[in-house]
């Protein structure tokens, strides 16, 4: 069993950046694939990001391909999202996740946190 606490959420001004973190539980974290998805008001939960448990496979949503920058240290059970050049429709609620396999799909994971509020304004 895996449980997920993401960190570092927050409000800030368009163009500026933020770095997400989620701790994991268990030892077992160095052989999950992490993903962060994220969640506007009336929209569904839509992919953002992931790592392969080894660090050598990350894949991004094109919505943040060259912006954000997923990482993770397995000595730390801590995966981040680094968000820069932020804009108003990366605003929601950001929620880690983790799986023994890898996707891109929310059903793809299993386990998932209880999410992050981040807000960009114009």
């Amino acid at each position: 069993q895996v449980q997920l606490v993401e960190s570092g959420g927050g409000l800030v001004q368009a163009g500026g950046s933020l770095r997400l973190s989620c701790a994991a539980s268990g030892r077992t974290f160095s052989s999950y694939t992490m993903g962060w998805f994220r969640q506007a008001p009336g929209k569904e939960r839509e992919f953002v990001a992931c790592i392969h448990w080894s660090g050598l496979s990350r894949y991004a949503s094109d919505s943040v391909k060259g912006r954000f920058t997923i990482s993770r240290d397995n000595a730390k059970n801590t995966v981040y999202l680094q968000m820069n050049s932020l804009k108003p429709e990366d605003t929601g609620v950001y929620y880690c996740a983790a799986d023994p396999t890898i996707g891109v799909q929310s059903y793809d994971y299993a386990h998932w946190g209880q999410g992050t509020q981040v807000t960009v304004s114009s």
